[in-house]
C-alpha cells in the first residue's frame, strides 16, 4: 500500500477539451463468452450460437460502452415453444451458470441502456448438448399383438435415448458389424411412427445365430467431447415379456391407522424384469416402504386412498401392469334439513300435513353406509305414517328421509339420525332435529343502525344479520355489488351465528355484502336474504410521497401536494410545515392540490419539508427533501486507453468522469478521492481542488500513478459545495494487461507471464520459451538466437525455440495466441470481408535454422487445413526483420506460430511484438509465401477483441 502515498502526491486535474455534450453517447453492446464452450458460430443473422455440453459451466459476458455507464440486464427466452417465456433477469455485466442443464438453453438476451436514444440489445443462442443412455426395447410385432416371443419368427429390437444434436445409432451383433444389405435375416428401418434416427432392428425368420448378443451404439460424433453410450441385449430362444400376479384383494376396504401390504410378484419374463408401484392420484405417500415387489403402507389415512398399480418392466414388449384400489373407511359432514308440505304454498309446518326430514352424510364407502333413526332417543322404525327411505347410491349417495304423513302433536319431538358404516370401527355420526309448534321457517334482518356501516380503514368490523327460526340455518355470505372475493379469498364464507367479521378493513372492501340463508341445518324452502352496505373510510392519498429536491442558496424552490382520492372526499385543510415549524395552513375550495413556494432558499431552508392534507379520517403526507447536495460524479468508462503508465513493478490509470447535472445545486469547490486496495480496510484521501463552474458533460481527468501491479484498487470520488459532501461514486480499477477492447487492436511485447493468453500447443514436440538476454544461461548455444528483444533491450522478453539436444531434425513447437472474435459490421459483405494486419518481428540467425511457419486457424479448422500464410526458412542473419501480412477472416481465428527445429543445435528461432491492427497492411514487405499478403479466410465480420484489459465495476 507504500504506493498510495506517491499516488495521491502526483494527482492533476484536467478539463478535457471536449464539447459539454460530446462525451454523453447512446449505450452499445457486444456480448463475449467464456467457460466451457464447445463450438461457437459467429454472428449468424446477427446472433452467435453457442454449444455447450451439459454440467459445464456457462460464462456470458455483457462489454458496453456508452456513458453515463449503461444499466445492463440479462434476459432469456427458452429454446422450445412449450417453455415460453422464462424471465431469469441478472442485473450484472456476467451471467453464469455453473452446472447448465438441458432446459437452460435458449436465447440469451442482454440488454444495455443509460437514458440515451434507444436501448442497444444483442443476443446469443446456448444449444446444451447431452446424450443420455440408450435403451433396447424388443417387441414382437409393430402392434405388439403377441406375447411370447420365442414362438415367432420375427422380432423387433428398438434404440432409442435422449440427446442434442440427433443421434446417429449403429448396431452389433456380438462384435459384428450389422448394417442395411448385409444379413438376408436383418432389415434396418425407420417406421413411420418414430422421429428423428431412431433405428428399428427387423430380426425376420430367427435362425439360431439370431439368440445373440445385440448392441446398440449412440452417437454424437463425439461433438463436444461428448462420448458414444453402448447398451447390450441379450436375447434368447427365452426372451419373453413380463407378467406379474398381485397377492391382494381388489378393492381393498380398510380402517384408518392399519398398515396395508400390496404383494406383487413376477410370474414370467426373461430377462428378468424391474417391478415398481405407482399412485394414480401422484407420488407414493412418503411413509411407504417398497422391497422386493411388496409395498407397505404403515398407519393409513383417508389421503392415502387411491388406485396403485404394480408395473413390470424388462424392456421386452410393453410394461406388464396390475393395480387394485385401497378404500379408507370414513364418516363426515353430517348435515340435515326440513321440508314443509310441497303440496300447499305454505312455508310452515301445520298439524295435519306432510313433513320430511332428510339427513346426509360422506361416507366411504358409501355401500357399507347404514342408517337409523330414533325417535326422543327410542328406535324408530318405518310405518305408514312415518316412512323411512334411502336414497339409492347411484343418485344421492348417504342421503336418508323421514317423511311423517298427517302431522299430530303426538308426533312432536326430537328425532336423531345415526349414520354408521358397516363392522364398526368408525365411529358413528348423530343427527338431531326437534319438530315442535316452535319450529318455524327463517327469517333474516338487519339489525337498526348496522347498514350502511362505516368504518376506519384497518380496523375491525362485524357484519350482522339477524337470523330467527327454529332450527337456526347457516348463514353464507357473499358480495352482493360485484363478483369479487370475500375477505378469505373465497367466493363464500359460511358463519353459523350470523355475523361475518372482518380484521384490518381496506378500501377495497367498501360494497354491499349480502347474508343468506342456507337449506343446510334448517329448511328446506326458498332462501331469505338481507344486504348490508360497507364504507371503509381512510384518509387522502396523496402525491408525491418522497420526493427530493437540490437546489443551491438563493434560488427559489416550489412543492406541489396533490390528492389522488379520499374517503369521505370532502378535504378539510392542509398543513405546510419544515421539521415541527409550521408554515402555512388553509382549506380547500374547488381544487384538488397545493403549493408552497421559498423564494430565496436560506442554509436555514434546507431540511424535510411536510405536506398534511387532512379529512375527518386523518392527513395524508407529502414530504419533500429540500438539499444542497451535489449529485455524483458519473465515472467514463470509455477512456481510450486508460492504462498510460505500464512499468514492471508500478502502473497508472487515467481516471476520467464527468459531473451529474453540475449546475443544480452551488459550484462544486473540491472532490474528495479516496482510494484502497482491495481486501485492505485503509483508505487514503485527498481533496482536489477545482477553478470555475463545471460544465454538463465536460470530461474530466486524473491521473492515478504508482498503482502496485497487479494489485486491484477501490477508487471513492465525493464533489464537495458550501453545502457540504454530495453523493459519492464509487469504482474498482482491476490491472491487467492493456489492450483496449474498443480500440480494435492487439498487441503482444512478451513482457508478462502469461504471454498474453499465448499457449502452448498439446500436439507438438516441444514448447516455446520466454526469455530475455539479461537471464540467459551461461551454457547457452553461441553463434545462434538474439542477443536482445527487438528494440534491442537485454531486460526485454521474447519467444524462441531452444535447439539443443534432445531435439532433433523436424520436432516442431507451436504458439497459438487466445481466440480473436468477429463482430458484426454491416459495411462488409461476403465479396469484401474486413481486412487486418497481422505483423511481428522474427530473428533466424545460424547455420542450422529450420523452418518457421505462421497460421490463420478460423473456428473449425485443423493446422493442415490452414495452412501458413507465411513462411521462412535459412539463416537471415543476425538481425531482427518484422513481417506484415494482410489478413481476412470470416470467423473468429487464432495465429499460430510453428518453429520447426532445423538439422543441429545452431538454429534458435525468436519472435517478438505480435500485433494485430485493422485494416490491409501499410506497404507491407515482400512476403515469403507468394500471394500471402492478400491471403483470405472469407467471411463478413470485423475483429472485435477483449482478452485483456482493465476492468472497470461501478458501485453505486
Amino acid at each position: 500500500m507504500d504506493g498510495i502515498i506517491s499516488v495521491l502526491g502526483v494527482l492533476t486535474l484536467v478539463l478535457e477539451g471536449i464539447s459539454c455534450q460530446g462525451v454523453y453517447a447512446p449505450p452499445t453492446v457486444r456480448i463475449m463468452h467464456s467457460g466451457h464452450a464447445c463450438n461457437v458460430e459467429e454472428e449468424r443473422y446477427s446472433e452467435r450460437v453457442y454449444t455447450i455440453r451439459e454440467g459445464e459451466m456457462l460464462e456470458l459476458t455483457c462489454l458496453v460502452t456508452g456513458h453515463p455507464r449503461p444499466q445492463i440486464r440479462w434476459t432469456k427466452t427458452a429454446g422450445s415453444v412449450s417453455d415460453r417465456f422464462q424471465d431469469s433477469s441478472v442485473f450484472n455485466e456476467t451471467l453464469h451458470i455453473a452446472k447448465i442443464q438441458r432446459h437452460q438453453g435458449g436465447r440469451y438476451y442482454c440488454k444495455a441502456e443509460n437514458g440515451l436514444g434507444s436501448p442497444a440489445i444483442k443476443s446469443i443462442r446456448v444449444d446444451v448438448y447431452y446424450l443420455d443412455e440408450p435403451v433396447v426395447t424388443v417387441h414382437q410385432s409393430i402392434g405388439e399383438a403377441k406375447e411370447q416371443f420365442y414362438y415367432e419368427r420375427t422380432v423387433f429390437l428398438r434404440c432409442i435415448a435422449n440427446s442434442n444434436p440427433p443421434i446417429r445409432y449403429s448396431w452389433f451383433r456380438g462384435r459384428d458389424v450389422l448394417s442395411q444389405g448385409s444379413d438376408k435375416g436383418v432389415e434396418i428401418y425407420e417406421p413411420f411412427f418414430t422421429q428423428g434416427e431412431t433405428k428399428i432392428l427387423k430380426l425376420k425368420n430367427l435362425r439360431p445365430k439370431d439368440y445373440a448378443n445385440y448392441s446398440c451404439i449412440a452417437s454424437v460424433r463425439n461433438v463436444c467431447g461428448i462420448a458414444d453410450r453402448r447398451v447390450v441385449f441379450r436375447l434368447t430362444n427365452k426372451t419373453a415379456p413380463a407378467s406379474i400376479k398381485l397377492l391382494v384383494e381388489d378393492p381393498i376396504v380398510v380402517n384408518p391407522g392399519q398398515t396395508v401390504s400390496l404383494v406383487c410378484i413376477t410370474t414370467g419374463g426373461e430377462p428378468t424384469p424391474s417391478l415398481n408401484w405407482t399412485l394414480s392420484s401422484g407420488s407414493l405417500p412418503e411413509k411407504s416402504l417398497m422391497k422386493d415387489g411388496t409395498l407397505t403402507l404403515p398407519a393409513i389415512a383417508s389421503e392415502d386412498a387411491g388406485i396403485y398399480s404394480c408395473i413390470a418392466s424388462n424392456n421386452v414388449g410393453n410394461p406388464a401392469k396390475k393395480s387394485t384400489t385401497i378404500i379408507v373407511r370414513a364418516l363426515k359432514k353430517g348435515r340435515f334439513w326440513i321440508t314443509p308440505d310441497p303440496y300447499h304454498n305454505d312455508d310452515n309446518i301445520q298439524i295435519g300435513r306432510e313433513v320430511k326430514i332428510s339427513c346426509q352424510v360422506e361416507a366411504t364407502p358409501p355401500e357399507e353406509l347404514q342408517f337409523s333413526w330414533l325417535k326422543n332417543g327410542r328406535p324408530l322404525r318405518s310405518s305408514e305414517r312415518m316412512v323411512i327411505t334411502q336414497t339409492d347410491s347411484d343418485i344421492s349417495p348417504g342421503t336418508t328421509n323421514l317423511d311423517i304423513i298427517d302431522l299430530k302433536f303426538t308426533d312432536f319431538g326430537t328425532y336423531t339420525c345415526v349414520a354408521a358404516l358397516r363392522g364398526g370401527a368408525i365411529p358413528e355420526i348423530s343427527i338431531d332435529v326437534n319438530i315442535s309448534s316452535t319450529t318455524v321457517p327463517p327469517n333474516l334482518t338487519v339489525p337498526r343502525g348496522k347498514s350502511p356501516m362505516a368504518v376506519r380503514e384497518g380496523d375491525t368490523v362485524e357484519l350482522e344479520c339477524l337470523v330467527s327460526g327454529k332450527p337456526k340455518p347457516i348463514i353464507l355470505w357473499s358480495r352482493a355489488d360485484k363478483e369479487a372475493p370475500m375477505p378469505d379469498g373465497s367466493m363464500q364464507m359460511e358463519s353459523y351465528d350470523g355475523v361475518l367479521r372482518i380484521v384490518n378493513v381496506s378500501r377495497e372492501m367498501s360494497g354491499s355484502y349480502r347474508c343468506q340463508t342456507s337449506q343446510y341445518n334448517g329448511f328446506n324452502v326458498k332462501p331469505r336474504e338481507a344486504v348490508i352496505e360497507l364504507i371503509v373510510r381512510y384518509p387522502p392519498a396523496v402525491e408525491p410521497v418522497w420526493q427530493e429536491v437540490r437546489q443551491g442558496l438563493g434560488r427559489p424552490v416550489s412543492m406541489n401536494c396533490r390528492v389522488l382520492r379520499a374517503h369521505p372526499s370532502r378535504v378539510l385543510r392542509y398543513e405546510w410545515r419544515l421539521g415541527s415549524r409550521l408554515l402555512h395552513a388553509g382549506t380547500f375550495d374547488s381544487r384538488d392540490d397545493t403549493d408552497y413556494t421559498v423564494r430565496s432558499l436560506a442554509r436555514e431552508g434546507y431540511g424535510e419539508y411536510t405536506c398534511d392534507i387532512i379529512n375527518e379520517v386523518g392527513p395524508g403526507r407529502c414530504t419533500f427533501l429540500v438539499t444542497g447536495k451535489a449529485y455524483p460524479p458519473e465515472f467514463y468508462y470509455d477512456t481510450y486507453n486508460p492504462l498510460w503508465q505500464n512499468r514492471p513493478r508500478v502502473y497508472g490509470y487515467k481516471l476520467q468522469w464527468t459531473q451529474m447535472n453540475p449546475s443544480a445545486v452551488d459550484r462544486i469547490m473540491v472532490y474528495r478521492l479516496g482510494i484502497r486496495q482491495t481486501g485492505k480496510q485503509r483508505w487514503w484521501e485527498q481533496e482536489i481542488q477545482v477553478e470555475g463552474n463545471i460544465q454538463k458533460g465536460e470530461l474530466i481527468t486524473h491521473n492515478l500513478t504508482e498503482l502496485i501491479r497487479p494489485e486491484a484498487y477501490v477508487v471513492r470520488l465525493t464533489p464537495i459545495t458550501r453545502f457540504g459532501e454530495g453523493d459519492s461514486s464509487t469504482r474498482v480499477v482491476t490491472y491487467s494487461v492493456p489492450i483496449n477492447p474498443h480500440l480494435r487492436e492487439f498487441h503482444c511485447s512478451f513482457e508478462e507471464d502469461p504471454v498474453c493468453m499465448f499457449t502452448q500447443d498439446k500436439n507438438d514436440d516441444f514448447d516455446w520459451t520466454r526469455h530475455s538476454a539479461a537471464t540467459r544461461d551461461t551454457k547457452y548455444t553461441p553463434n545462434t538466437g538474439p542477443s536482445g528483444d527487438h528494440s534491442g533491450s537485454k531486460q526485454g522478453f521474447y519467444m524462441y525455440i531452444e535447439t539443443s539436444r534432445p531435439r532433433k531434425e523436424g520436432d516442431t513447437a507451436r504458439l497459438l495466441s487466445p481466440t480473436f472474435n468477429v463482430a458484426l459490421k454491416s459495411s462488409y459483405s461476403i465479396t469484401s470481408p474486413p481486412a487486418y494486419c497481422f505483423s511481428f518481428y522474427f530473428h533466424m540467425f545460424g547455420k542450422h535454422i529450420g523452418t518457421l511457419n505462421a497460421f490463420v486457424k478460423q473456428k473449425g479448422q485443423s493446422t493442415s487445413e490452414a495452412g501458413p500464410v507465411w513462411s521462412l526458412s535459412g539463416n537471415q542473419g543476425d538481425r531482427w526483420r518484422q513481417a506484415k501480412i494482410s489478413i481476412h477472416p470470416t470467423a473468429s481465428f487464432q495465429v499460430m506460430f510453428e518453429g520447426i527445429r532445423g538439422p543441429g543445435i545452431e538454429g534458435d528461432i525468436a519472435i517478438d511484438d505480435v500485433t494485430l491492427e485493422e485494416g490491409e497492411c501499410p506497404d507491407p514487405p515482400s512476403n515469403p509465401i507468394r500471394g500471402a499478403a492478400a491471403h483470405s479466410v472469407s467471411s463478413i465480420w470485423p475483429l472485435s477483441i477483449t482478452l485483456f484489459y482493465i476492468v472497470f465495476i461501478g458501485l453505486r
